[in-house]
């Protein structure tokens, strides 16, 4: 017996499960996507003047977060082998520590830069069209000033790492001059060139991403009802009562009482 399709628009009423047409429409299709695991281990931490001469007198580093600052990415197609590309990607990672520097025992807060770099191989299909579209910005100019290739398009999905082991080392001073992209080095204080290191902090992270290759094609998709809204917008008059307000919100018991164990797994995934 075949499947009953229950799917309900929105706002619809009768005819709600009647095909009523099929629409062509824009959409990204993933031709290929990969996820991994990696363990990043010895990634060095790269500070500017200012954090580096707090990192030069440090006793002890405690690393309190890892958050993805951007990802580039560079597609290319892989040579001998047709309608498959290498993805390049450099991750940019902000790392946030905690130093102690004797005689002090208050932890100064300081913000390095950690820099990761992978590559995967994806099966993207092949297209030889050039795409022009009339999109133009507030000012009228045409957003695309040049036409797309018919390279597809790549997207990496990532998490903040989770920080695995943190230490501090000494070295010899030596000079360390990073070149960063404008719009990394613009969200630290101070300046990544000529900086004088004579303790480094290493770090072991645990990544997880997901990279997939994409391309824009034309689909035939059905089409049931327009989805219209089922409910009326709540607003809220400037002369209401607060209390009143107040009184319509449910009481956060999650905050107080906080989820068990078996509450936020099943059985069968332990």
């Amino acid at each position: 017996m075949a499947e009953v399709n229950n799917f309900t628009p929105q706002g619809s009423t009768v005819g709600a499960n009647c095909f009523k047409e099929a629409v062509c429409v824009n959409a990204g299709r993933v031709y290929d996507s990969c996820s991994d695991k990696d363990c990043v281990d010895c990634l060095r931490v790269y500070f500017t003047d200012v954090g580096q001469q707090i990192i030069n007198t440090a006793a002890n580093v405690k690393c309190k977060g890892i958050q993805v600052l951007d990802v580039y990415m560079d597609v290319e197609p892989v040579p001998f082998n047709k309608g498959f590309y290498s993805v390049d990607m450099t991750f940019y990672f902000g790392v946030q520590l905690e130093v102690i520097n004797p005689p002090s025992i208050t932890p100064i807060s300081v913000m390095g830069l950690s820099v990761f770099t992978k590559k995967v191989i994806l099966y993207g299909s092949e297209g030889n069209v050039n795409v022009f579209t009339s999109d133009k910005n507030c000012s009228g100019t045409p957003l695309n000033t040049y036409p797309k290739d018919a390279t597809p398009k790549a997207s990496v999905q990532v998490v903040n790492p989770i920080c695995l082991a943190c230490k501090l080392k000494e070295c010899c001073p030596t000079d360390c001059c990073m070149t960063l992209p404008y719009g990394i080095a613009e969200r630290f204080d101070g300046s990544f060139e000529s900086v004088t290191s004579i303790k480094f902090v290493e770090i072991t992270l645990g990544v997880f991403s997901i990279v997939s290759l994409e391309r824009t094609v034309q689909m035939m998709i059905p089409v049931y009802d327009f989805s219209i809204p089922d409910k009326d917008c709540i607003q809220t008059q400037t002369n209401e009562d607060p209390c009143e307000l107040f009184k319509r919100i449910k009481f956060p018991v999650n905050e107080f009482f906080p989820p068990r164990l078996n509450d936020v797994h099943d059985c069968n995934d332990l």
